[in-house]
């Protein structure tokens, strides 16, 4: 891993900040005229929002040297994985809240500015922690550990994932404050009914999809810094991973039902980073203890999807046509 202070300046940190707000400002102006996404314009954001942090991973091991472009490619594939579990979650929440497919993408574009808050967030505790404790590699390799698990037995158990937005803890906090209209008012988040404020569905799915943000990061930062311990990586892996969520969401919308196998390998991905970081704490303390180096954890990332992506195709078409 490289040291706390990494590859990212002052001037670099502010270039990357500037891009990501442009790039978050491009999504909310298209995305202003509520409208539905077509699978052309889907595909074409999504191998937009694929070819930047590629071809930044490219100036970035040409600048810095293999070894960071290494932790560069393996911590966005890490996130970039997360991420579309993370989508599959958006879905039902969507779903179950029956949000408009024009409207789909306005909450979704709120749910990633978000995550990049609470992320950024999460990403400088962790180094801060990093930094001066070094029993933080043993706590996140126990929290990956633990949502392994928790992956592993929600793929083990298929059936019915639906969700009922009543019971959702944080849609029942609000609704104790304010009340909710039966029906959607366009892309409002709250309208005045019967002389008093009320807030929309929307709203209500928005502030769901912002509370999925908290448990996300929890699981996100942690897995990236067991890949890289250098703060700018973990920004910059983050970010590109969360910018094309809006687009990608729609590209993967019908094919993620197909991949009945992902949460196998998402599992068995935070659980070799969790096992790393525990090497690495334990590293510093008996120095015979081995660490995984970053070409070998990118080598075990890849095949590790490689082989959930192709049996979850082979069991997808073995499947009877109902």
């Amino acid at each position: 891993m490289t040291g706390q202070l990494g590859i990212g300046t002052p001037l670099l940190w502010g270039i990357t900040l500037a891009a990501v707000l442009v790039l978050f400002m491009l999504d909310f102006i298209i995305t202003r005229k509520p409208h539905e996404v077509s699978m052309k314009e889907a595909i074409g954001w999504s191998t937009f929002y694929i070819a930047l942090p590629v071809a930044f991973g490219a100036w970035v091991w040409l600048t810095y040297g293999s070894q960071i472009g290494l932790e560069y490619y393996a911590g966005y594939l890490v996130e970039k994985s997360l991420s579309v579990d993370n989508l599959f979650v958006f879905m039902l929440l969507l779903s179950a809240f029956a949000v408009p497919k024009e409207l789909q993408q306005r909450v979704l574009l709120i749910g990633v500015a978000g995550a990049l808050v609470l992320r950024g967030v999460f990403i400088a505790l962790g180094a801060a922690m990093l930094a001066n404790f070094s029993w933080t590699f043993l706590l996140f390799g126990a929290i990956l550990l633990a949502t392994a698990v928790k992956v592993y037995r929600d793929a083990a158990t298929p059936g019915d994932h639906a969700i009922d937005p009543a019971q959702l803890r944080l849609v029942k906090l609000v609704r104790r404050f304010f009340p909710v209209t039966d029906g959607y008012h366009g892309s409002r988040m709250s309208v005045v009914a019967d002389g008093r404020r009320a807030i929309t569905p929307l709203a209500l799915a928005t502030v769901a999809i912002l509370g999925t943000d908290v448990v996300f990061a929890v699981d996100s930062v942690p897995a990236v810094y067991g890949i890289t311990g250098d703060p700018f990586l973990v920004f910059a892996t983050n970010a590109f991973a969360l910018l094309g969520l809006r687009a990608l969401y729609f590209v993967l919308a019908g094919a993620l039902g197909a991949l009945v196998h992902l949460g196998y390998g998402l599992a068995a991905i935070l659980a070799f980073i969790g096992v790393k970081l525990v090497l690495h704490w334990a590293h510093g303390i008996w120095a015979w203890v081995p660490t995984v180096p970053t070409l070998a954890s990118l080598g075990v990332i890849v095949a590790i999807l490689a082989v959930v992506i192709t049996t979850s195709l082979i069991a997808t078409r073995r499947q009877p046509v109902s």
